[in-house]
């Protein structure tokens, strides 16, 4: 709309131009502003600028308009190829419905549920106090003085104010983050890890795991032909991986989770799949996702060492991203740590795989994403690229100091002999323990539907369920264009509300159709969620069976 008024504005102008005397008008103007600035401005600057935009304005550019200098013929094609289902066609549709039923409008629901991304705070999940009351004493030091604030909260607050220029959160930080921030967080490894050693000069603070998985990839990835670099990622996987790899140009390197085993990694498929590649491409890294995002499994110690064994056979870079190690819900599970399970494989192993392990303040049981905090923890890696590394995290300066400040709580919290650490338990304890409730409900919901399989929700903070689709419509979304599930998750939000990602978007064997959806909804929230799914499910199959 605006647009249409802008146009109508220009046309309106032009016409006024037109009716004027030009020669007339542009002399006595530039003859005006010849005495106030000077004949080398008339002659040099301002008549040019004049002529132009009479010109531009009357519409008299040779009959056309300058041509853009920035086209999809002349963008950049890796920028083409990237794509990122999570906030995609869907998630955009949904916010167009949003926007429709904000303004009034009326559908078979009154509101959207979005549970197409694990974004914890804006599906309800509180904050955790403690970590909000560190981070509003490093931003506002003035809150010291306030008894509202316990002790040890204003301890860690202070010590991290310390590490900081000009003692606040405003100030640049070292390219590789806070040196106290990076010290804690190779303490928390090496408890984590029950005394694997590690250095803080191997920590880099990052926005979010994502800037650092980015990172490690813009390293890896050279070479042309058949000799570009082959990247080995998981399918189903998160989508970060397959639109980092489209936009640096990489060869994407598929190996499939075997759904019909819980998503576990199949250590014969990883050897397939390096085999096949190697006939294309030079794979130099293998990409692993513990706890499993879409899928949820969390992988057993055997699997990882088997993992780690051929990255040692094979000359391979191990990233592995570990931004769920606190999400593990079913009891006869538990999260190894890729560095850990590497030291217990021996020294020949331990001194000698390179590996990038990555964590995150968005996920685990604070959800805060939007505060972008992150670590990577590099080992093993030549310290002549350690310098490279540094060297690309000193070109964006630092990673933001708010939340640089939240990380450091996350591997800092309260301790039992701590003011704070009652509550912290309690809250930390009731939100991991919501969230195994959801994961077993969801399991068990949509095994119940017709057309529906799911697989234990071990970890992280999704389902990824199977769904049958009718060949009906499948050739109905192949003569519209779109795959059968975005088809189907198409028709589940315009019908229901209900916003997921449709598992093309991730990735999945041919003829196998998913969706992927969060757990984050409140518990009241995901029964009406998971009721609507099967509503429409079934009416969905009965309507395709109709058809055929």
């Amino acid at each position: 709309m605006h647009r249409l008024q802008s146009l109508a504005a220009r046309s309106l102008i032009a016409g006024a131009l037109d009716q004027c005397t030009p020669l007339i008008s542009l002399t006595s103007l530039a003859g005006v502003r010849h005495k106030s600035q000077g004949p080398s401005v008339e002659k040099h600057g301002q008549m040019r600028f004049l002529t132009a935009e009479a010109k531009a304005a009357a519409g008299r550019l040779d009959g056309k308009m300058r041509e853009r200098t920035l086209t999809m013929d002349t963008l950049n094609p890796q920028v083409k190829a990237v794509e990122y289902a999570v906030r995609g066609p869907i998630v955009i549709k949904a916010g167009e419905i949003e926007r429709y039923l904000e303004e009034g409008g009326t559908k078979p629901f009154s509101e959207v549920i979005k549970a197409n991304i694990g974004d914890a705070h804006a599906m309800g999940q509180q904050p955790i106090t403690f970590l909000r009351q560190v981070v509003a004493l490093c931003t506002f030091p003035e809150l010291m003085d306030s008894p509202s604030f316990p002790e040890d909260a204003k301890w860690r607050a202070r010590r991290i104010l310390q590490g900081c220029g000009g003692h606040s959160l405003g100030s640049y930080s070292a390219s590789p983050g806070v040196e106290c921030i990076r010290k804690d967080i190779a303490a928390y490894i090496e408890q984590r890890d029950e005394g694997v050693p590690s250095d803080c000069e191997n920590i880099y603070l990052t926005t979010g795991a994502s800037d650092g998985i980015m990172t490690i990839l813009r390293l890896l990835v050279s070479g042309k032909d058949s000799s570009r670099t082959g990247v080995m990622i998981p399918i189903p996987q998160y989508p970060l991986y397959s639109a980092a790899i489209s936009e640096m140009d990489a060869v994407q390197v598929n190996y499939y989770l075997d759904e019909d085993n819980c998503w576990a990694l199949d250590i014969n498929e990883l050897y397939r799949a390096y085999q096949d590649a190697k006939l294309h491409c030079q794979p130099r890294v293998v990409c692993i996702i513990n706890p499993g995002n879409p899928t949820g499994q969390v992988q057993s110690k055997k699997c990882i060492e088997e993992v780690l064994h051929f990255a040692y056979e094979e000359n391979l870079f191990v990233m592995s991203d570990e931004v769920y190690q606190d999400n593990v819900y079913t009891p006869d599970c538990q999260f190894h740590s890729f560095k850990k399970v590497l030291y217990e494989m021996g020294p020949e192993y331990f001194n000698s795989v390179e590996l990038a392990s990555f964590h995150s303040t968005s996920k685990g049981y604070t959800g805060e994403c939007g505060f972008r905090g992150g670590y990577m923890e590099v080992i093993n890696m030549d310290p002549v690229v350690k310098a490279q590394l540094v060297k690309l995290l000193s070109v964006r300066l630092c990673p933001p100091l708010a939340g640089q400040a939240a990380m450091d709580v996350i591997v800092n919290p309260p301790r039992p002999d701590e003011h704070s650490y009652r509550q912290f338990h309690q809250e930390k304890s009731s939100v991991l323990g919501a969230l195994a409730d959801k994961a077993k409900l969801t399991e068990q919901f949509l095994n119940s539907v017709p057309g529906i399989k799911c697989n234990p929700v071990q970890g992280a903070m999704y389902a990824f369920p199977r769904i049958f689709i009718p060949p009906k419509a499948v050739e109905e979304a192949k003569a519209l264009g779109m795959q059968p599930d975005m088809f189907y998750c198409l028709r589940l939000l315009e019908e229901t509300g209900i916003c997921v990602v449709p598992g093309s978007g991730f990735g999945q064997k041919d003829g196998t159709y998913h969706f992927r959806m969060t757990i984050l909804p409140s518990i009241e929230k995901l029964k009406v969620l998971l009721d609507k799914v099967r509503d429409f499910h079934i009416s969905f199959l009965k309507e395709c069976s109709a058809l055929e």
